[in-house]
């Protein structure tokens, strides 16, 4: 595990509250809408990696999706999650873990990222979490990074920003590009931070 970065993450969850983080997202509109154009049946199995207190969840679970686990590597950001679902938490697998050390017990049709791949910067953690993908992904992969026009840091530290064509350099030949999209996310400091979304299908 690197320890560094899970000691920055449980201070962050620790301490700052969700309108005091630039990530946080009341509704998270592309997401559930690339999830739902996937087509598959609400008892797909679908992983959020570094799901963290992300809304999502409670939007999967509204929806009806019945297999959902959420991995972060802060343990805080996970209870906060779970509180503020109540009981509804018991629905969904918790895990936490860097998902570098992550060993997953089955596979996913669905792996959802929203600013957790960014954070990689060095190859070989990039390649490390590509062998994830390829090993545990079988249908759909869902992928948020910053964009080539978006910040260079996010909570302090540096970022890997991408296009639609160095994303797609990664993920292939496993898997074929469906569509990809930026979008401006609207932080809760009133900025804007340029995102690319890209959703793969299995080759």
């Amino acid at each position: 595990m690197n320890t560094e970065r899970k000691v920055h993450w449980e201070k962050i969850y620790a301490t700052k509250q969700p309108h005091e983080v630039s990530w946080t997202q009341t509704v998270p509109q592309t997401s559930l809408d690339m999830i739902h154009e996937c087509g598959l049946p609400k008892t797909a199995s679908i992983i959020d990696i570094g799901g963290g207190d992300s809304n999502l969840v409670d939007f999967l679970l509204d929806a009806g999706y019945e297999n959902i686990t959420v991995l972060d590597i802060s343990a805080n950001a996970l209870e906060r999650a779970k509180a503020r679902l109540g009981e509804k938490a018991n629905h969904v697998k918790w895990i936490v873990s860097d998902v570098l050390d992550f060993q997953p017990e089955t596979t996913y049709d669905i792996w959802h990222d929203r600013a957790a791949f960014h954070f990689l910067t060095e190859k070989e953690s990039i390649e490390q979490y590509l062998q994830l993908l390829r090993k545990y992904a079988t249908s759909d992969v869902i992928i948020g990074t910053f964009s080539d026009i978006g910040p260079n840091k996010c909570s302090g530290l540096v970022v890997e920003k991408y296009n639609e064509d160095s994303l797609e350099y990664l993920m292939q030949p496993d898997f074929v590009k469906v569509p990809c999209i930026t979008t401006d996310h609207i932080t809760p400091f009133d900025t804007k931070q340029n995102f690319l979304f890209c959703h793969y299908k299995r080759a």
